[in-house]
């Protein structure tokens, strides 16, 4: 249990309990017998008493309550040593598999609620299979002691089982050899009301207040003859595959329909059942790409041009509350956001938004294909983070609303691209300092800065650079030679010309 301050978790505090499963003996045995020597005995009485909350015939959620109860029943103090004892016991359970905690922040009364999900013991055989677990228990009790333990739950199989000559032969009958159903008529309402009734809770909204794809959108829709039919019925206790599932939804703007057509193709899902991202990603980039040219395809038709930004803005605000910005890693506004937001809102789309969101806000219209399938090979194929592309499009975009030259095609792209990877350029911080390191290079060659090599392209380049002797002009306005000058320059050449045939002759 993650608790930063001791205020955050007290006795006043409210919180529930949930389960979905009863304790068998064997379970029983496992706790008291491999869980309780690892853990300690406070600590599994915590579990126990967390468990009693719902009654043992039933499953689902406790009422919420305030800790006090926890705290009176085990017998701990209610004060500063109190928490720290059960936010200890908490985490033991929480390390060996037993307990989940989730913290969930309650606006109305600006505070937090705790519930406390209960995991059902391992049985023997998973709990032995696993190394951790059983070097921990090795650990507290000795090896003997874990091999005895062992031993102890497994009854040996009959001597004249144990014959290789014996045959074994599965003789079961399956579910459709004795019984017969009625698969002609679909009943929706049925589905829908055991998913609405259903003890596991199907998250409608996500962390920024947007409306999530659920399990239910998604069976319902679903093709029952499906070969995928049996992988996206295991996705109703599966959160982290829903949320991958949300996460390519939001980014491409895939509506239930939209997803289950995707999920329902071939290559979706791999051997274990999970989905492949990737593939998914891909498939999904398609879909998004085609339905952006019948978009515009309808635009042209009907004479008008809706700018895809505000229909975004007018469905759903961009609440960015995911992943803070430091200060010290503000990029500044580009001209064309001054009039649309303040410097924290661009920052925080910037940390938080796909690159394909960011992209249709530096357009009235749309964007530009050649331009997605940029940024898209730069997703898809290079691996660079979400947060480090939209960094890339500030740049560029900022680059050329200053006035550059320079033009965003992909082979510039990509050569920025490429370097990032090279100097790792993984995350937010690091992005921010890449472009503003950048930014200063570029300044100091733009002004000339000492030590700076200029190059010549015109006419002479590649000459050594050695001083030029200006050439003496004829500007008109020295006066006229007389005859006694002339006759003394004649004179001196003639001079000039005498000692040189002298020289010559000297010379063999």
């Amino acid at each position: 249990m993650h608790i930063s301050h001791l205020h955050h978790f007290t006795e006043h505090h409210r919180y529930c309990v949930s389960r979905e499963f009863g304790l068998s003996p064997v379970d029983e045995r496992m706790l008291s017998s491999i869980y309780q020597p690892m853990v300690g005995a406070l600590a599994i009485s915590l579990y126990r008493l967390l468990y009693s909350h719902v009654p043992a015939e039933a499953i689902g959620y406790s009422p919420a309550e305030p800790q006090r109860r926890l705290f009176l029943t085990l017998g701990v103090e209610p004060n500063e040593k109190g928490r720290r004892t059960m936010i200890e016991q908490a985490s033991k359970l929480e390390a060996v598999g037993l307990l989940q905690t989730s913290r969930v922040f309650i606006p109305e009364s600006e505070d937090y609620m705790y519930e406390y999900e209960l995991m059902t013991p391992l049985s023997p055989s998973d709990f032995f299979a696993t190394q951790h677990l059983t070097l921990l228990l090795r650990d507290k009790v000795g090896k003997f002691a874990v091999l005895s333990l062992r031993e102890q739950f497994w009854g040996r199989e009959p001597e004249e089982w144990s014959r290789g000559a014996v045959g074994k032969e599965n003789i079961s009958r399956p579910f459709y050899d004795i019984f017969e159903l009625n698969t002609h008529v679909i009943d929706y309402e049925l589905e829908q009301a055991l998913t609405e009734v259903a003890a596991v809770r199907q998250p409608v909204k996500n962390g920024e207040g947007k409306l999530e794809i659920g399990y239910s959108d998604i069976i319902l829709r679903f093709p029952r003859e499906s070969v995928n039919r049996a992988h996206v019925e295991k996705l109703r206790f599966d959160y982290e595959q829903m949320g991958v599932i949300n996460y390519v939804a939001h980014k491409y703007k895939l509506s239930a329909q939209d997803l289950c057509r995707l999920l329902d193709e071939d290559g979706i899902f791999g051997p274990d059942g999970d989905v492949l991202l990737d593939e998914l990603q891909h498939r999904a980039s398609q879909h998004f790409r085609q339905n952006m040219k019948r978009q515009e395809q309808r635009e042209v038709a009907a004479a008008k041009v809706v700018s895809i930004r505000a229909a975004e803005q007018a469905e759903e605000p961009i609440v960015p509350d995911e992943q803070p910005v430091e200060m010290e890693y503000y990029v500044e506004v580009p001209p064309q956001f001054l009039s649309k937001c303040d410097i924290h809102q661009y920052n925080m789309m910037l940390r938080n938004e796909p690159y394909t969101r960011l992209l249709q806000t530096f357009f009235p219209g749309s964007v530009p294909g050649q331009l997605l399938d940029i940024f898209e090979k730069i997703d898809l194929n290079y691996k660079l983070p979400g947060e480090v592309i939209n960094i890339l499009i500030h740049y560029l975009m900022a680059m050329v609303a200053s006035g550059g030259e320079q033009r965003i095609n992909r082979n510039f792209v990509e050569a920025i691209a490429s370097n990032m990877l090279v100097k790792q350029v993984n995350s937010y911080e690091k992005a921010v300092r890449y472009i503003r390191d950048q930014s200063k290079v570029k300044g100091k060659a733009a002004s000339g800065a000492p030590g700076a090599r200029s190059r010549s392209y015109g006419k002479g380049a590649g000459r050594s650079g050695k001083p030029e002797i200006q050439i003496a002009v004829d500007d008109g306005q020295s006066g006229a030679v007389s005859e006694e000058e002339f006759a003394a320059m004649m004179q001196m050449a003639a001079d000039i010309k005498a000692s040189k045939k002298k020289g010559a002759a000297k010379s063999p």
